[in-house]
């Protein structure tokens, strides 16, 4: 964690202990630089963050001060508590139901697994993908078959290297989304029948896939904050015969939750010690808070056992379905599923992206992108405080754009997105992230939109059906 990540912890502590209140001045730039020992840019970038979530605002000339409105936020969720026995996945019905009621154009996309299209840098792309199409050599339709294009397995080998870990092109593989990507990855490492170790709540897609191929799941605690938990790992891999693990260690989804880095490398060690695969969804790995982006598992596998996969579609160009898989040992029977299955992703797109890489700005794009969803959380925040029982409890994840609540136990999710629904309101109820439709009392929502009072007004609708139903 950096510092001006510290000290924003610092004052904002404070302000939930009621030492300052709202109104109330907070100490000058100069005064808390020199108060904190740190230098007047760290104070600067912890006030951001205060302000990115509500906490604080500035007056011109004056400082700054706690916001009048500040009610402070709901406790977070606790550890999960999976029964930890392997079992079926009966989750699909469920999933398609809810997906069904989103594609409206007049319904505002709480329950949205997408960030609103709006802040995509769409019309740029729009002409690198014109460009490919109309330069794009007939031999490019053969030599950009899988893996894939060269140029696009050379942009992601520079972006890994950028993150610190040495991953040649030979290893990755270019895929149709990242879902394909994972969906390759565990067919290449397990088979019909076999145990694979989730976490709870997890992403329904992943459930979906594991339905569809006949496999069975063994679902593990998991902290908000910091993961699954690795002793319930270790007790469930001596109980079970787990053949792979699908663990997100970076902004997992629902919960948002950012595994330590020593915990991934412990996580890596553990499973290497037995031989068991990893496979790492790590869409949201461009959607970090704050300066240092998050090393994956990936970064610390000395075998490879870890199967990393992502994709452009969260970040930058989500119609695009360009996904890869970084594959480790893996990578030769991937790359065979990816003939057998679809050939090959869509080739211009490829070759646009790549292109894009080099030269459409996307680090640029992306600070901005982060310092948009990092303010939304805030609102969002701040207004499930407002607006749900006070019993409501709610992550406050460091990247992504989810957040999960937990409402009192006698709110169905399943009622209150059916209410919400009348209301012309999506969200995702709880029951959609386990494997046999638990989590009822749970429920996730998208901040991934501009905030707007449109958005506030359907927050609000909402915390006045969870009310009347607790």
């Amino acid at each position: 964690m950096t510092r001006y990540e510290q000290l924003s912890i610092e004052i904002g502590r404070q302000i939930a202990a009621g030492v300052l209140r709202p109104g109330d001045r907070i100490p000058s730039v100069r005064k808390a630089s020199r108060a904190h020992c740190v230098s007047p840019s760290t104070v600067l970038q912890a006030y951001q963050l205060l302000e990115d979530s509500g906490q604080i605002h500035s007056r011109p000339r004056s400082g700054y001060f706690v916001s009048a409105h500040w009610k402070g936020l709901p406790a977070e969720p606790e550890v999960s508590r999976p029964t930890g026995v392997s079992t079926a996945v009966n989750v699909s019905d469920l999933v398609f139901e809810v997906l069904d009621s989103v594609k409206s154009d007049t319904v505002m996309h709480l329950g949205s697994a997408f960030i609103d299209p709006a802040v995509f840098p769409l019309k740029k792309l729009a002409r690198f993908l014109g460009s490919a199409a109309r330069s794009l050599p007939p031999r490019r339709m053969v030599a950009d078959l899988p893996p894939g294009n060269r140029d696009l397995l050379r942009g992601i080998a520079r972006r890994y290297l950028e993150s610190g870990l040495g991953i040649g092109t030979e290893e990755i593989i270019v895929t149709t989304g990242a879902m394909e990507a994972l969906s390759l990855c565990l067919r290449a490492v397990a088979r019909a029948g076999d145990c694979i170790a989730i976490e709870s709540p997890c992403f329904f897609a992943p459930l979906q896939i594991i339905e569809r191929l006949g496999m069975k799941v063994v679902s593990l605690p998991t902290h908000p904050r910091e993961g699954v938990d690795l002793a319930a790992l270790a007790v469930a891999l001596d109980k079970n015969a787990v053949q792979a693990c699908w663990f997100m260690t970076n902004f997992q989804h629902p919960l948002g939750s950012l595994m330590p880095e020593e915990k991934k490398r412990d996580l890596v060690e553990l499973l290497a010690a037995r031989d068991v695969p990893l496979i790492e969804d790590d869409v949201y790995e461009e959607l970090y808070f704050g300066l240092e982006k998050p090393k994956p598992a990936k970064a610390y596998d000395r075998k490879g056992l870890v199967l990393h996969c992502s994709s452009f579609s969260k970040a930058l160009a989500p119609g695009y379905r360009v996904g890869w898989a970084a594959a480790g040992r893996y990578a030769p029977a991937v790359q065979r599923l990816k003939w057998i299955s679809t050939l090959s992703s869509n080739i211009p797109a490829q070759a646009a992206l790549a292109d894009y890489l080099k030269l459409g700005g996307y680090d640029h794009h992306l600070r901005a992108l982060r310092r948009s969803l990092e303010t939304q959380q805030g609102h969002m925040l701040q207004a499930i405080g407002r607006y749900f029982p006070a019993s409501t409890r709610v992550t406050r994840p460091r990247g992504g754009y989810f957040l999960w609540l937990e409402l009192p136990e006698q709110v169905n999710a399943l009622e209150l997105y059916r209410q919400a629904a009348k209301n012309g309101i999506s969200v995702a109820p709880g029951p959609m992230f386990s494997p046999q439709q638990g989590h009822e009392n749970c429920l996730r929502l998208n901040y991934g939109r501009p905030w707007t009072p449109r958005v506030e007004a359907a927050v609000a609708t909402l915390g006045k059906i969870a009310c009347s139903l607790a």
